[in-house]
């Protein structure tokens, strides 16, 4: 299978304001002609979306790091396979709101398992593929989780699992983040998530830009 589109991957650490970043850049690419396919980790598929709700829940058992990496990674083998590749192969730009860098920062950095253990087990699920271009929306723990705070009040909505964890583990995570950016510089991008909506979506802007000349 010829994979001839672009894939994006956004990231960050919570409350950085991926979603927000992903349904703009999602509309202006529409706008320019892209043909765009918008997805989401965990997630993305049938079974992937049910495995989501396995993993983000709050109530019933709890979820063992190592049991949470195999979830995430199952969840990503049907991704891949099922909507990701399928929609590269026709063409389209797939912009997923997170992929594999957030197991690696979450479980990981996060959860202590170690990046090489993270690697190991999703190399079956990614089968090779690897996002052209992942940007991390960087942003300090504790002003993310206030962000959390105040959006759950705002819409009343309550924290999934990991929203919930302790600001360490957030910390951790974020690290986990900037390694990634250190240790793969030609696909990871860091981008300061503490500004406007508007000034993060038009740096994302540039840098998708820059990726998309590369295809043409």
């Amino acid at each position: 299978m010829q994979l001839t589109g672009l894939f994006i991957t956004i990231e960050g650490p919570d409350g950085a304001g991926k979603s927000t970043q992903v349904r703009l850049l999602a509309a202006y690419l529409q706008q320019q002609g892209w043909p765009v396919v918008l997805t989401r980790e965990p997630g993305g598929t049938e079974l992937a979306e049910k495995i989501r709700g396995l993993l983000l829940e709050v109530s019933g058992e709890p979820v063992t790091p190592v049991a949470e990496v195999l979830l995430y990674a199952a969840s990503r083998a049907q991704h891949v396979e099922y909507l990701i590749k399928p929609a590269l192969a026709k063409g389209a730009v797939v912009i997923s709101d997170r992929f594999v860098d957030s197991s690696v920062a979450y479980q990981g950095y996060g959860r202590g398992l170690g990046a090489e253990l993270v690697w190991q087990i999703n190399e079956p699920a990614l089968g090779g593929l690897l996002p052209h271009l992942t940007i991390v929306l960087d942003i300090d723990p504790e002003a993310g989780l206030q962000r959390l705070a105040q959006r759950s009040q705002e819409h009343r909505t309550g924290l999934d699992r990991l929203e919930r964890e302790a600001l360490d583990f957030h910390r951790r995570v974020r690290e986990g983040f900037l390694q990634l950016a250190r240790q793969f510089p030609d696909r990871v991008a860091v981008l300061s998530a503490a500004g406007r909506v508007e000034e993060v979506h038009q740096q994302i802007i540039a840098l998708v830009s820059r990726s998309l000349a590369k295809k043409v």
